[in-house]
């Protein structure tokens, strides 16, 4: 089997080689950490999430790097606001995030940079695009020269002049075109700001991602860029831009993939609409499972229709398949694979919603099966459950209220401490292994459980019942 994943780069659906199989690279643009993550967020992270899993399950090692963009313009304001420091909001809200996609079973990338421990590296890059004669000075500025780089507007597939109308272009009486963009502004008295050759200032943000990119995935090309439609351009533009340009004509990704938009009540979700959407928010009202079943409902390169019924569906897809795993159903079985017409799904371009009609025909034969057919049958769906990130509740019982406080009503449960304790010994043994992918998988059900995880310096591990506000 291949995988096939629709490439922006192109326009087409296309099989997908990586350049060394035995070792993929994929970068995903992350969170701007500034304010809690909305559904919008949310949804990034679960796609790319199952496009780490599916590779992970296709090839033997798969470096996965989602970034933390901390520093930016609103963290500056929200930091004002409150009269503290940039720090402070980024390192809050950075939890935040980590907490909100730990509750829907996001893993842990294999690197997460942040913007503030790689500055030496952006000033490396602008240094390198001003030496090369595709950037320029400007009272404090240091700006890309669009002009200057012939292949400007491959990705979205438009000219210069084409994107100058109704694009998100930085003012800026400086620059010799409207359609430059900064790599380097200068930062006041008042305003973070870091030393450079060019005088105290921030890098630009498309600057950030190039540069992290070539750092900690390069020297390129990546295999894999990914982030939300709206990322196209100007942000994706300009980072291939820079990266080409500042790598002598090296070629900086092979293919991009982009998510589609949220839409609530069939308008784009947006800040000026008032219509934002909060993980924290809906994680009141269901599951992190229950709203990670309903991010999956639809093809992730459609929009999203957000609306009254999407977690009540979403429900009733997780107890019908629930429903077919027997009361105290084994975790995943280390040898349990998910079947080649469940692959298949999402191996055509991550087609989620046929790969939940596939969990659906497997829970028919749970259901109706009987003996080792039974065994086989439920094996099979807890095992593609799991490459969706689904189905991870170890004993197998449906687990989502049907409304209400989800987070209260499961940290009023009592966990079944044989279970905890079965779980805590899988996790040992997967981390003792090297594992450490399976090891935050089962240490992600068991905080779905209700339970606090306490690392001990022996390699063992003890527990507790969250709190919860937890």
């Amino acid at each position: 089997m291949t995988i096939q994943l629709y490439n922006t780069l192109g326009g087409r659906k296309q099989v997908f080689k990586p350049t060394d199989p035995g070792r993929v690279t994929m970068y995903v643009c992350g969170p701007t950490v500034y304010g809690p993550p909305h559904l919008g967020n949310a949804r990034s992270a679960v796609v790319f999430d199952l496009l780490y899993r599916l590779l992970r399950h296709r090839y033997p090692r798969v470096l996965y790097a989602r970034n933390i963009t901390d520093i930016d313009d609103k963290i500056q304001a929200a930091a004002r606001e409150e009269g503290v420091g940039i720090e402070q909001i980024a390192a809050r809200y950075t939890d935040v995030y980590h907490r909100d996609m730990r509750e829907l079973g996001v893993l842990t990338p294999s690197l997460e940079p942040r913007a503030t421990e790689n500055l030496e590296e952006m000033r490396a890059l602008i240094g390198k695009l001003l030496d090369f004669g595709y950037a320029y000075e400007a009272e404090g500025h240091v700006f890309f020269s669009v002009a200057d780089y012939a292949r400007y507007g491959e990705l979205s597939g438009r000219r210069p002049g084409e994107l100058l109308a109704g694009a998100r272009v930085e003012p800026a009486s400086c620059k010799r075109d409207p359609m430059d963009f900064v790599l380097w502004k200068p930062s006041t008295a008042e305003q973070p700001g870091w030393s450079s050759p060019w005088g105290r200032g921030r890098p630009g943000w498309h600057t950030e991602c190039s540069a992290m990119v070539l750092r900690y995935l390069g020297p390129g090309p990546i295999d894999l860029h990914g982030g939300g439609r709206d990322l196209i351009f100007p942000h994706h533009e300009n980072e291939i831009a820079q990266a080409v340009a500042g790598c002598a004509g090296r070629e900086f990704c092979r293919y991009w993939v982009h998510n589609g938009f949220v839409r609530v009540q069939r308008e784009k979700m947006s800040k000026s609409k008032g219509n934002v959407l909060l993980v924290r928010e809906l994680l009141r009202e269901a599951s992190g499972e229950v709203l990670r079943c309903a991010l999956l409902s639809t093809h992730y390169r459609h929009p999203l229709e957000w609306g009254a019924d999407s977690l009540r569906q979403a429900r009733r897809t997780l107890k019908r398949l629930y429903d077919a795993l027997p009361e105290g159903a084994a975790p995943v079985a280390p040898d349990a694979t998910p079947p080649e017409d469940f692959l298949a799904c999402l191996e055509d371009d991550l087609n989620s919603p046929a790969a939940i009609t596939c969990l659906h025909a497997l829970a028919r034969k749970a259901a109706a099966g009987s003996g080792a057919e039974r065994r086989k049958a439920v094996a099979s769906l807890r095992a593609a459950g799991a490459l969706c990130g689904l189905l991870q509740h170890p004993d197998g019982v449906w687990r989502a209220p049907a409304d209400g406080d989800a987070r209260r009503r499961q940290a009023d449960r009592q966990p079944d401490g044989k279970a905890v304790e079965v779980l805590l010994e899988a996790r040992r043994k997967a981390r003792q292994a090297g594992d450490y992918s399976r090891a935050d998988e089962i240490r992600a059900s068991l905080s779905d459980m209700g339970v606090r995880v306490y690392d001990q310096p022996d390699g063992n591990a003890t527990w507790g019942l969250k709190h919860g506000g937890e």
